[in-house]
């Protein structure tokens, strides 16, 4: 089955979904309709959601599950949860890392190139 697009393939645009159609009893229905925050991720996205959802939202679960470190699938579930809209964690003090430098220590710590207390370190703003 075809995903509906959210972005319009020539200007990148967000779609509107102006009208639905039943070909069992030819019925078109009109308007303006929202498309979901779950249309909003990628395929990637939503397979990591179905396992979240299946793993009870346990992440210390989903590690065997899907074969990735915690900091890895707590780095994911942000990506997530932004990309449905929402911002967490806003009760959090303001990171000094931008979102990249953070996915490239999560990186790091995964690959075993840096250790735990360093990650945590260098996340929490200390050099």
């Amino acid at each position: 089955m075809k995903q509906l697009p959210t972005q319009c393939p020539i200007c990148g645009g967000d779609i509107e979904v102006t009208r639905f159609y039943c070909q069992q009893c030819d019925t078109s229905v009109e308007g303006h309709f929202e498309i979901g925050r779950f249309l909003r991720l990628s395929p990637e996205q939503l397979k990591f959601v179905e396992a979240f959802v299946c793993c009870e939202g346990k992440l210390n679960r989903m590690e065997g599950e899907v074969g990735m470190s915690y900091p890895t699938l707590r780095s994911r579930l942000l990506e997530v949860i932004r990309a449905m809209g929402y911002e967490p964690g806003r009760e959090e003090p303001a990171s000094k890392i931008t979102d990249e430098e953070r996915r490239h220590v999560l990186d790091e710590l995964e690959q075993g190139r840096i250790g735990p207390e360093e990650a945590m370190r260098v996340l929490q703003g200390g050099q």
